[in-house]
């Protein structure tokens, strides 16, 4: 069973920084893409980052300039550097594990974690 375990969430003020990691924990072979995505209360989810098996990144643009996803593949860990945070920020935090395999002849499945609620204080 895979797991994915999110920590990093919490309050800051405008302006300020923090740091969100996801580790996928169980058997697995193989991630095809990594991602966080957010949902602001009365919103849709949308996909905040995304970052391929082989380090290609996609943001939305809100978002450009500010944050940054990077990854280990070898640890299966995604970590979202969020900087110069605004209050429209405020979500709850999402990470996402797409086509996920525990062997590589496995079905790829997507997985997700509890969510992380971040908080920007104006």
């Amino acid at each position: 069973q895979v797991q994915l375990v999110e920590s990093g969430g919490g309050l800051v003020q405008a302006g300020g920084s923090l740091r969100l990691s996801c580790a996928a924990s169980g058997t697995i072979f193989s991630i095809d893409a990594m991602a966080w995505l957010r949902q602001a209360p009365g919103k849709q989810r949308e996909l905040v980052a995304s970052i391929t098996s082989t380090g290609t990144t996609n943001y939305v643009d809100s978002v450009k300039d500010r944050f940054t996803i990077s990854r280990d593949n070898a640890k299966n860990t995604v970590t979202l550097q969020m900087n110069s945070l605004k209050p429209e920020d405020t979500a709850v935090y999402y990470c996402n594990a797409v086509g996920v395999r525990i062997r590589y002849y496995s079905t790829a499945r997507d997985y997700w974690g509890q969510g992380t609620q971040v908080t920007v204080s104006s």
